[in-house]
């Protein structure tokens, strides 16, 4: 009775898509992309820094 159907979603989704329209979806998808993107650079570059700190100690 707590879980939804697959139909419930797939009218949720319509009804989403009926507001929004599927362009500014699709902009909404792409800006969390690449925030997401931008997000990974940042903890990617993060940890890039510890490294060199480790290297330093080990000479």
């Amino acid at each position: 009775m707590g879980s939804f159907s697959v139909w419930h979603w797939l009218i949720v989704l319509l009804i989403v898509v009926l507001v929004f329209g599927t362009k500014k979806l699709r902009n909404i998808g792409s800006d969390v992309g690449g925030a997401v993107n931008e997000f990974k650079k940042a903890v990617n570059e993060g940890k890039g820094e510890s490294k060199p700190d480790e290297l330093s100690d080990k000479k």
